[in-house]
């Protein structure tokens, strides 16, 4: 299987550099163009299913894309950001500011402490690989694409390429940027990673 993946497009938050976790913001006016070049980039590819998280940040992005391919996204909440709970809104600063010991605690050790009312990076890391899984299942020697976050996205390759979940960090997915595997029974191989110069005109 080919798998293509995409972070959503720009939105105020990440100008602001808050986290948005389960939180449905929208797409500004640079995401909606950074939708739209991704979708131009895309076009002469085919997929034969998209598969997105369903807050409107990510589906606006599917949409873009699945435009010029005559299907409709699958919207699954399985491909969100990871939740941050009670912090989400915030930013790096208020959220240690909010709780310091939690924060050095959390940012020590995601993968088991969650923010309050959040979840760890082990469970996203399930759900998200839960997920794959299933569409391996439906559309194996096919060509796919996820539309999720950066943090989903950055945990599902480490996953994927047998890399320890605690570099998950090291995978950079910029905004409307593209990535490219071949998924096998038993292991990936990654051809493309966070790809943005469909994007120039966009900077």
């Amino acid at each position: 299987m080919k798998l293509f993946l995409t972070r959503h497009g720009q939105t105020d938050w990440n100008i602001a550099r808050r986290y948005q976790g389960h939180s449905d913001t929208a797409l500004n006016q640079v995401g909606i163009l950074q939708t739209e070049q991704l979708a131009e980039r895309l076009s002469s590819e085919t997929i034969h299913a998209i598969y997105s998280s369903d807050l409107t940040r990510a589906m606006t992005t599917a949409k873009s894309v699945a435009a010029f391919h005559g299907i409709e996204p699958h919207a699954d909440m399985r491909w969100r950001e990871l939740s941050f709970g009670d912090w989400e809104g915030m930013t790096y600063e208020e959220m240690s500011a909010h709780s310091p010991e939690l924060f050095a605690a959390w940012m020590k050790d995601s993968l088991n402490i969650s923010t309050p009312n959040g979840e760890t990076h082990h469970q996203l890391a399930e759900r998200v690989t839960t997920a794959l899984h299933e569409i391996k299942n439906n559309h194996a020697d096919q060509t796919v694409l996820i539309v999720s976050h950066s943090g989903a996205l950055q945990t599902l390759i480490a996953a994927t390429l047998g890399v320890d979940l605690s570099r998950y960090w090291q995978f950079r997915v910029s905004q409307a940027s593209l990535s490219e595997l071949n998924v096998f029974e038993d292991g990936a191989v990654i051809n493309l990673l966070n790809d943005i110069s469909h994007l120039e005109r966009a900077k």
